[in-house]
């Protein structure tokens, strides 16, 4: 049960920290250190993920950073596609099931390396290619311009994170937040608080599904889920202390050592 919650608020400050991708941590922590199995660990995760980013996401509200239109046309797309998801955990072998998380974990790494090695250049080039995006801000009304490509765009992000959502427990802000910086010239608070929405509808649909195929919540779960929100409060006060790049290498390091964990583990 301690070790639940000592998991339970390190998972939440890294969210709190990384804005939206330190979700992608918490199925490890559970497998890992409570030698749960992907299966076991991908509901409890998606709730402490969902219930985290649900209180980053009303703060964003709060200040006005959410474009909720994208995040609800996102989250009502990704929750479709993540009962599909969950079917195919369900059907899929845990060795594979963790090799995917796996790989997805080194992804995220090295888009996390190659960020922070970058940051200045990578946003000058942002600037210079903003004409160039799927999704622009109306610059008379601070609103999105609903266009053909742009909704097309924002339902393949949507659809995808869902679908990975279910399969693997993941929250999905390690898609959702590059996609936007990719698609979009909405500035990065926005694309967070965005993101958080969105991963918190998702994951709470994903949780709900999860459910009614069978899973269920246990004390130790619940004491995981209730650590999480805790520390996610936590990390978004320290993570305006922290620099970011020292943030982006910090959290790489970590994920790259869990995913050579679990192949280990799984295969050897």
């Amino acid at each position: 049960m301690l070790l639940s919650g000592i998991f339970g608020i390190a998972i939440g400050i890294i969210l709190g920290l990384t804005g939206a991708g330190g979700g992608i941590l918490a199925v490890p922590a559970l497998v890992i250190g409570l030698g749960w199995s992907m299966t076991e660990s991908a509901p409890v995760a998606l709730f402490a993920v969902s219930a985290a980013a649900a209180v980053g996401a009303m703060d964003g509200l709060r200040k006005g950073l959410v474009r909720y239109r994208a995040a609800l046309l996102m989250a009502l797309l990704g929750a479709v596609f993540s009962r599909l998801g969950v079917h195919f955990a369900h059907l899929l072998p845990n060795t594979v099931l963790t090799s995917l998380f796996s790989l997805i974990m080194v992804i995220v790494a090295i888009r996390m390396i190659r960020q922070a090695s970058g940051i200045s250049a990578k946003a000058a080039d942002n600037q210079q290619c903003w004409q160039q995006k799927n999704c622009m801000i109306n610059p008379q009304t601070g609103r999105l311009r609903w266009t053909p490509k742009c909704s097309a765009s924002l339902a393949v992000v949507g659809s995808l994170s869902g679908f990975l959502t279910g399969m693997l427990g993941v929250g999905g802000g390690f898609l959702i937040v590059p996609a936007f910086q990719q698609l979009s010239d909405i500035r990065m608070h926005g694309i967070v608080a965005t993101s958080l929405m969105t991963i918190a509808l998702i994951s709470a649909i994903a949780v709900a599904g999860a459910v009614h195929a069978g899973a269920h919540i246990t004390v130790t779960g619940g004491v995981f889920i209730a650590a999480s929100v805790s520390g996610m409060l936590l990390g978004r006060v320290l993570s305006p202390r922290i620099p970011a790049k020292s943030i982006q290498l910090g959290f790489s390091a970590v994920c790259l050592v869990v995913a050579g964990y679990l192949m280990l583990k799984t295969w050897i």
